[in-house]
Formats: structure tokens, sequence, C-alpha cells
């Protein structure tokens, strides 16, 4: 029996898988195009270093002695400022100074009137005062000694008479009274004080209402403050 021949244009499944598979066409690939070297730049590395330069780190400078003296200086200084402060305010905060007061007890004019200069052209005033002091002191903690006291007499704005008191010294809490003699001799005022003058005279001679004649006190004291050891 004959046995059946394939037509030659007949490729079997086998013989199709032998058979190589043909190279996919690829773009050639541009390469990057050369330019020539700029005549200023050299033409070779010849002059350039063969590796790089040795870097020297920074020296460290040392401080000035004198400098390091200056800081210590300050640095003591701001110390001893810092203790006294607050050496200051604890002793305020423990002892809580308060300054001394003066308040007038009584006044009495024993004599005055206003008399005229040679040409009658300017008032003088004369007048003898007799004043009643009460100098205490409010510090509960603190003995005051008065040093100074200048006390100053003023009728509006003119001063009249002005008195320094002998020094003395209170213990904490006292207070005492001390009568103070002030006299004002040929004083010129203005005509416009001399003419008040006399009318707040006459208005307290007539009963009128009138509290006499109105005179200002003014007071300047230096004290020191002496803090008992012992407490008593």
């Amino acid at each position: 029996m004959p046995i059946p021949i394939p037509p030659p244009d007949v490729v079997r499944p086998a013989d199709r898988r032998r058979l190589p598979t043909p190279p996919t066409p690829t773009a050639p690939t541009p390469r990057p195009a050369v330019l020539p070297p700029h005549p200023s730049l050299p033409s070779t590395l010849d002059h350039y270093p063969p590796r790089r330069p040795h870097l020297k780190p920074p020296l460290i400078k040392r401080t000035n002695p004198v400098a390091w003296l200056c800081a210590a200086c300050c640095a003591v200084l701001w110390t001893v400022i810092i203790l006294a402060g607050i050496a200051v305010l604890v002793i305020y905060l423990i002892f809580r100074p308060r300054n001394p007061r003066l308040d007038i007890a009584q006044a009495t004019l024993n004599a005055a009137y206003l008399d005229s200069d040679v040409d009658g052209s300017a008032a003088l005033l004369n007048a003898d005062l007799t004043l009643l002091a009460n100098f205490s002191n409010p510090n509960r903690k603190i003995d005051v000694v008065f040093t100074q006291i200048y006390l100053d007499l003023y009728f509006g704005a003119t001063a009249v008479a002005a008195v320094a008191v002998d020094p003395f010294s209170e213990r904490r809490g006292e207070a005492a009274l001390r009568s103070v003699h002030m006299v004002a001799s040929q004083v010129p005022l203005p005509e416009k004080r001399a003419d008040e003058w006399r009318r707040q005279e006459e208005a307290a001679a007539a009963g009128g209402g009138g509290n006499g004649v109105g005179l200002e006190l003014r007071g300047r004291m230096r004290t020191s403050r002496i803090a008992p050891l012992l407490p008593c």
C-alpha cells in the first residue's frame, strides 16, 4: 500500500517551531557631536595638578589673658551688685521703713500788721507766729533721728519767715510736740498779696466767718534711721 506524501508547500507545526525568528530592525543610535576645543582652553589636562591641594585647618587663637581678667572683674562686679540689691530688698521687707510725719496741732498769730516803706510804694509785713508742731515716727521697727529740720512759712507764693529746729530723736511709733516760734520782719509783699492780707484780717476781725489769715508751712527734714539689734 503506498504511503501518502504531503505536498511540498505544506509545513508541519514541528518544522515551523524550528525556523529562526527574523531580527527586528532598530533605528541607529545618534552619536554626540564632538566640538573642537576652544583656542583659549588647554587641549590637554597637563596644566591641572594631578591631585587636590592639601587644605590646612584654621589656626585657633588663644584668648588674651587681659581679656580673661576683664571678664572676671565684670563677673565679680555684677555678682556684688546683685547680692547688694538682694540684701537691700531683704532689709526693706523686714523693716518696712516709712517717712516721718509733720503735723501742725495748733497755730497762733500773736501779732501782725502791714507797714509801708519810705516812699509808700510797697507794703511790709511784720508778724509773730507760734506753732505747735507734731513730729511722729510711724515705723514699728526703726528709731528715727531728726538731724536737720527747716520750716518755711509762706503767704501765697511769698516766703515770709523761716526757722530751724534743733535735732532730736524718736523711738519707733513715738510722737513728740515741739513749740516753734517764727517771726516775719519787714517782708515786702506784692500789692495783690497785701490786699489779700488786709481782706482776710478784716474778715477775721469782723467775725464774718473767716478763720484768720491763711498761711502755708513747708518743712524739710533730714533723718537717719537706726534699727535696734535686740527687740524691746
